[in-house]
């Protein structure tokens, strides 16, 4: 396994090697692209986005992410032949490494500040389902195939936080269901029971997708990224610790300037202009 070039501060200098990584103003877009597999994860890709969204907690830059496949398909999961294949052969100790390996892809993507918007089309599965998941807000199509198909494969459908991220968005029964089964859920499904934020066509999806990223990073971004904080961190707690979490957060960002221009636009009937402090 080649190990990922260190990532470099801000995004917009970093020269991705298994993903493809754009920054465009305030938005930086992570695309899989490997379309010819299906935009397959391998051991360097998984690394190589943990890398990127860890050090997007230090970029002053990037306000949101969009994470999307090339070619019409999202992510068809760990590529058969890279990864698959060579996990028959470890012992339990490099099968350990490997899980907690895939695991720092999703704890990475929870932990930066920044809102992540999935733009899924096609194929999205296995761990492309789990990516999805992980991302705060999704964007689908009605051709979006998305399978939790770890028991298609003798495996469990405790991967990579499934069992504790998945039932948050769908509910605990229909969570159940797909990591049971491992059957695709299309694309006007996953609308319907709530794992995708809406539907759009295949050609305006990453549009789409980007439009909304860009909405939310011209936002407040301290309070963006409280608000991402506490969605993570309120499940673990009862309601009445939650209101009083809720109440220091927001006693915090109503130090922020962008409070402050807010109450000054409103007053002067003009619409606020965020500048992220």
């Amino acid at each position: 396994m080649v190990a990922a070039n260190p990532v470099t501060l801000p995004l917009s200098t970093y020269k991705a090697q298994h993903v493809r990584l754009d920054v465009a103003g305030k938005v930086a877009t992570l695309t899989l692209n490997r379309p010819d597999k299906k935009n397959p994860l391998t051991f360097d890709s998984y690394e190589e986005i943990a890398d990127i969204f860890r050090a997007a907690a230090k970029d002053d830059e990037v306000k949101a992410f969009v994470i999307t496949g090339e070619g019409g398909n999202f992510c068809s999961g760990g590529d058969v032949f890279e990864i698959i294949g060579p996990l028959i052969e470890m012992d339990t100790v490099g099968l350990l490494k490997f899980t907690r390996k895939t695991g720092e892809a999703v704890k990475a993507m929870r932990a930066a500040p920044q809102p992540i918007v999935a733009a899924i089309d096609g194929v999205c599965a296995g761990a492309g389902a789990i990516l999805a998941m992980t991302s705060d807000l999704r964007v689908g199509t009605p051709k979006a195939k998305v399978a939790f198909l770890f028991n298609r494969v003798g495996l469990a459908g405790c991967d990579m936080g499934a069992c504790a991220i998945l039932p948050r968005i769908i509910g605990q029964g229909r969570a159940s269901e797909l990591l049971y089964t491992g059957r695709v859920m299309g694309g006007e499904e996953a609308e319907r029971w709530g794992f995708f934020n809406k539907l759009s066509t295949p050609e305006a999806v990453l549009a789409d997708a980007t439009a909304l990223a860009k909405e939310l990073a011209d936002g407040p971004t301290f309070a963006n990224a409280m608000t991402k904080r506490m969605l993570e961190m309120e499940w673990a707690m009862s309601v009445e610790q939650a209101i009083e979490a809720e109440a220091v957060a927001q006693a915090l960002c109503m130090e922020t300037e962008d409070f402050a221009r807010a109450f000054h636009a409103f007053a002067n009937r003009q619409k606020p202009v965020f500048e992220g402090n």
